[in-house]
């Protein structure tokens, strides 16, 4: 047997959710930035062949992000990365930066140092600093300083057929998002209202980056609502999230990047303070620590400084090809399971 192209993976999933990590058989993404390297993996041509070939069937499936290893393009940098979903290439994500660590650091890509190894990577959104507490060589948990978070802006208002005027806040994580506050919507987050939540997302994602085009200050490549993160707040020790995800699923994890602005909402309406902690409790139960390290400046917007820890754990490995004679090199999805809004996948 004679493979046109061969991969290796390490399976990995954080607090959940499925963050695979491609160890072998991709050299290098061409670009001198990551940002520039995010662009080249959303053009069209072989970087979005190598999502669809990675991400979509039979290969790969709806429920899981693929992340892209590069050599950093930043000197204080160990390794860059890059999260493959359906719909794009994103810059930067939380959960997926925990599988990366972890598949680093146990794999012994990167030497495991006890009962702590410090781990810089390279992203799309900057540089992120991973600190692993580290026993036995297993990576036990991973607590990252995240990219600088900030509001876009607060309570905008979309009008909608299903729910009428919708208030959302739109804020940057690592990404951007819209951020919605769940009881608008009828809905709690719980596994069964999953589908509801989903289909709810997908109808606000399309209205907020038709009404709410936003692009980074200083990173242009990153622009438009990435995810609409759904919140329950009415706890006082923590805030229950869902992220909703292209074509049609919720993020498994708190999701980090979300938790991110989410708490630059917290601080803009004075609910936290420098040096405070809380938790993000995800649709599933599992649980991010969530601090605010600091504030900073980003040309006029003040900035928050996260930290968000949490857990990964390796479940697998894998080697995929493609072979010469493979009828689907770019892979294929149908509504069954992809859920109905698939044209959003061939833009």
């Amino acid at each position: 047997m004679r493979w046109k192209k061969t991969l290796q993976l390490v399976d990995v999933h954080c607090e959940g959710e499925v963050g695979k990590v491609v160890t072998a058989g991709v050299i290098d993404i061409p670009g001198d930035t990551m940002a520039a390297k995010l662009a080249y993996l959303n053009a069209p041509g072989p970087g979005t062949e190598l999502r669809k070939f990675l991400i979509f069937e039979p290969r790969g499936c709806v429920q899981a992000s693929v992340n892209i290893l590069t050599p950093p393009t930043h000197p204080d940098a160990d390794a860059g990365f890059i999260v493959l979903q359906p719909d794009q290439a994103h810059a930067m994500s939380g959960s997926n930066s925990i599988c990366v660590v972890t598949a680093l650091l146990e794999t012994g890509t990167i030497e495991m140092v006890e009962p702590e190894t410090v781990v810089t990577l390279d992203t799309a959104a900057g540089l992120v600093r991973a600190t692993a507490r580290c026993q036995g060589g297993r990576c036990q948990q991973v607590s990252l300083n995240m990219v600088p978070s900030f509001i876009e802006s607060l309570d905008q208002v979309i009008s909608t057929e299903e729910w009428g005027d919708v208030s959302i806040d739109l804020a940057f994580g690592g990404v951007f998002y819209a951020i919605v506050d769940v009881q608008q919507l009828g809905l709690t987050i719980t596994p069964d209202n999953a589908r509801g939540l989903v289909e709810a997302g997908m109808i606000l994602k399309a209205a907020c980056n038709r009404d709410f085009p936003v692009v980074h200050p200083t990173t242009p490549e990153i622009n438009g609502i990435a995810y609409v993160m759904f919140r329950d707040r009415s706890q006082p020790d923590f805030v229950r999230t869902c992220t909703t995800m292209s074509p049609g699923r919720v993020d498994r994890s708190p999701c980090g990047t979300g938790s991110s602005a989410n708490l630059a909402t917290q601080f803009a309406r004075g609910e936290i303070a420098v040096g405070d902690k809380t938790k993000t409790i995800s649709i599933i139960g599992s649980e991010f620590e969530v601090s605010l390290l600091g504030t900073d400046k980003l040309g006029e917007k003040v900035v928050v400084l996260p930290r968000v820890t949490g857990r990964g754990w390796i479940y697998g490995f894998q080697q995929i090809g493609l072979d010469p004679t493979g009828p689907f090199p770019e892979g294929f999805s149908l509504s069954d399971t992809w859920g109905p809004a698939l044209a959003e996948l061939e833009d």
